[in-house]
């Protein structure tokens, strides 16, 4: 599968020398579509994971602290280290996202799209 994803994307990048200035343009507009396609789902993707885990992780704490109310600091503490770990993994995904919109290292095997 992962063969066949790069013969379609390295394929018309070969061929990029014989085409016209519009197949060249035409080119250029699918790689920066699917790259902005592949920033959205990342994002989304990581964004989606973490709310759940925030979610878990707010229910666990919640009903720690309804059952045991005297360790609240410590549940509370563990909870809010818990949601900040699960945060950060879509921190991770925007800026990996924003690297593929903004500093795209893949256009560099596209010399005749980048221009």
């Amino acid at each position: 599968m992962i063969a066949l994803g790069l013969l379609f994307v390295l394929a018309p990048a070969a061929l990029a020398a014989d085409a016209s200035a519009d197949a060249i343009e035409y080119q250029k507009a699918i790689v920066i579509g699917a790259c902005i396609l592949a920033a959205g789902l990342g994002v989304a993707l990581g964004a989606i994971g973490a709310g759940l885990g925030i979610g878990n992780a707010a229910s666990g704490g919640s009903s720690a602290v309804g059952r045991n109310p005297d360790a609240q600091g410590k549940i509370m503490l563990t909870m809010l280290v818990g949601m900040a770990m699960a945060e950060s993994c879509v921190i991770y995904a925007l800026v990996i996202g924003l690297v593929i919109l903004y500093a795209n290292p893949l256009l560099k095997y596209f010399p005749a799209l980048v221009g």
